[in-house]
């Protein structure tokens, strides 16, 4: 039987230390403190109902199926069942002061900014020789090869490849603004000329541009966003003193 081991609260303490986590935690720590006083300031509250639909979604997501699976979980995590609780409130209070802070905002944002949401359809090659690019641009043009022909030929990935050089669904934000610039130009369907870039020279097949629509999804990450900005901004506002046992300093 192998023998136990003691750890102790100054044990965790000087690994988070030594694992260099200490101005992640202060970061965590600082944040958590300035959402519940800014929810408290705008008197926002939490229903019962709502505790319940979050501690639910908890569970579902870390597969706590049984009370057992909870206890073993909260175990596994040394928290108490009012941690448990105190995570389940901190989780419905921030979501419910991001919609207050921003709901009334998602709609400006979002036509303001609608471009970085726009996506597009497509089919890409990336070539290292800028002659050969403009070699197939036009045998692609004059029937003499399909686009899944060079893309088959010259695909070194072997999925993207498979797929014929198909990208799928790439949001505008993703793609370099020389890249994005002619694709979010393109006439429909329309094979570009080729277009060079840092990784290479790129000979694109535009299928379908997306415009962007403000569905649930979106609107939620809008807020996300929104909220995370004023988070990381009210943060940054103060000076951190820590105290530990080995004395106080200053962030």
């Amino acid at each position: 039987m192998s023998q136990p081991i003691t750890i102790t609260n100054e044990d965790i303490l000087s690994q988070v230390k030594l694992s260099c986590k200490i101005p992640e935690i202060i970061k965590g720590t600082v944040t958590h403190k300035v959402i519940t006083n800014a929810a408290a300031k705008a008197g926002i509250k939490v229903e019962t109902e709502e505790l319940q639909k979050a501690a639910d979604q908890l569970r579902l997501m870390n597969k706590l199926n049984s009370a057992n699976d909870t206890w073993t979980w909260l175990e596994k995590h040394s928290l108490s069942l009012e941690e448990f609780e105190e995570i389940i409130y901190s989780t419905v209070i921030s979501g419910k002061l991001a919609t207050h802070l921003f709901a009334d905002k998602v709609e400006p944002y979002f036509f303001e900014n609608q471009l970085d949401y726009a996506a597009v359809i497509m089919y890409e090659v990336v070539l290292d020789d800028e002659d050969l690019a403009i070699e197939l641009f036009y045998a692609i043009k004059e029937g003499e090869m399909s686009f899944y022909d060079v893309a088959h030929k010259y695909i070194q990935d072997t999925e993207l490849r498979r797929k014929g050089g198909y990208r799928g669904i790439v949001k505008r934000k993703e793609l370099k603004p020389e890249i994005s610039t002619n694709v979010f130009a393109a006439t429909l369907p329309q094979l570009l000329k080729p277009i060079i870039a840092s990784k290479g020279v790129h000979l694109i097949l535009v299928e379908e541009i997306i415009k962007p629509q403000l569905e649930p999804k979106l609107r939620l990450k809008i807020i996300t966003d929104l909220f995370a900005g004023w988070v990381k901004q009210q943060v940054e506002q103060f000076e951190v003193v820590i105290q530990l046992h080995s004395g106080i300093q200053n962030a």
